[in-house]
């Protein structure tokens, strides 16, 4: 009687072990069998690279309205990671605090042309491929840019954009160029994106400039022609230009690719258009700092993240333009109607000819402070 007491005993302390360590109790790494679930209720994969992790928290500095709830909580879940999060809103906010050190930052997501002035000013430490399996899953045509040859020191994260976007249910006349923007017909209406070199760009665009030119005389032209554009914008808005158009406080103006497909899926009146004198192309990606304190980390979310089971998520919150191929077929066989609208919108799956036509902003290396300048003198209403 006693023994079968103390068997009884005996099976209930195992079973109560095996939910503990389900559940991440007692300090152990949370179960690694696909069945972990975030508040939202998705049931998050399992990995599909192992990283040996002995850090227990990582810091990440990214992009407003960027990254899934539910792929930081299924991270935080699976590998036991607290994922602490600072946001952006343009790449010279990002710059001006990693630059001014003690930052404690692991990862930050700069747009391709500040890739190379940060590798100058030796603020990012180069990748090791080996403890990144991940890069198999992205398309080559995201890769081996000239902003990082070989991608020593960054990888794809979501790529887009910059175009006119246009309520077509108030606005008549639908402008077809940058320099329409102009117009005295569009004063007090627009929303622009708070982004100094895709701005400065549009304006050289229309004066029949390169968007990356260096000559302070066509720049001194392109800050002459912007003062008269900034007044007619009523919101220069990085965070979220979409609200403004939604709300119908703005009518137009130039936004990125997922700003303006979501607010088209509210209002379908609203369209974007590829500017003749070409749109603005860009690539987000992931770098690490040269002192990153969980670099370890830092490779297992890179890795995790990016898998092709997590990464389709951005097709449903963050719709831009999706580098990662095996998050694209695994949302073609998994996510049929959310990988269709992707396919067939030529918002985020962006035609041939607008990328041909299109223009990437570049470094312009010691030029940089003539941009900033006109920026911070232009805004000001210098």
């Amino acid at each position: 009687m006693k023994k079968n007491i103390l068997y009884k005993l005996l099976a209930l302390l195992v079973v109560a072990s095996m939910a503990l360590a389900a559940c991440g109790g007692g300090g152990d790494a949370p179960a690694e069998d696909g069945g972990t679930v975030t508040s939202n209720g998705y049931q998050c994969p399992a990995k599909e690279f192992e990283l040996e992790v002995t850090s227990t928290e990582l810091n990440i500095f990214v992009w407003t309205e960027y990254i899934p709830t539910d792929m930081i909580e299924c991270f935080e879940l699976v590998y036991g990671i607290k994922v602490n999060r600072d946001e952006y809103s343009s790449n010279e906010e990002m710059y001006a605090k990693v630059s001014a050190g003690g930052s404690n930052y692991d990862l930050v997501q700069p747009t391709d042309y500040i890739v190379p002035l940060m590798v100058r000013q030796d603020l990012l430490q180069e990748l090791d491929h080996a403890q990144l399996p991940v890069l198999k899953n992205f398309d080559p045509n995201y890769l081996d840019f000239e902003f990082d040859p070989g991608n020593k020191y960054t990888i794809p994260y979501q790529a887009g954009t910059d175009a006119i976007v246009v309520n077509t249910s108030t606005v008549e006349n639908v402008p077809q160029s940058w320099e329409d923007l102009w117009k005295p017909e569009y004063a007090g209406k627009m929303v622009f994106l708070d982004d100094s070199r895709a701005t400065i760009g549009l304006t050289l665009l229309t004066l029949g400039y390169d968007v990356n030119t260096t000559n302070p005389d066509e720049l001194a032209a392109a800050k002459e022609k912007l003062s008269l554009l900034v007044p007619n914008v009523k919101l220069f808005d990085s965070d979220s230009p979409k609200t403004a158009l939604i709300a119908g406080d703005v009518d137009l103006g130039m936004t990125w690719t997922a700003e303006a497909l979501l607010a088209q899926q509210e209002n379908p009146a609203i369209e974007y258009v590829y500017p003749t004198e070409g749109a603005i192309l860009w690539q987000d990606n992931w770098t690490m700092l040269k002192d990153a304190p969980h670099a370890d980390a830092a490779y297992a979310w890179l890795n995790y993240t990016m898998q092709g089971d997590i990464f389709w998520m951005m097709l449903r919150d963050f719709p831009y333009t999706n580098p990662n191929a095996a998050a694209l077929e695994y949302a073609k066989a998994n996510q049929t109607e959310l990988y269709e609208t992707y396919m067939a919108s030529p918002i985020t799956n962006t035609p041939a000819e607008a990328i041909q036509n299109g223009h990437r902003i570049g470094d312009v290396g010691e030029a940089t402070p003539l941009y900033d300048d006109i920026w911070v003198e232009v805004k000001g209403g210098s």
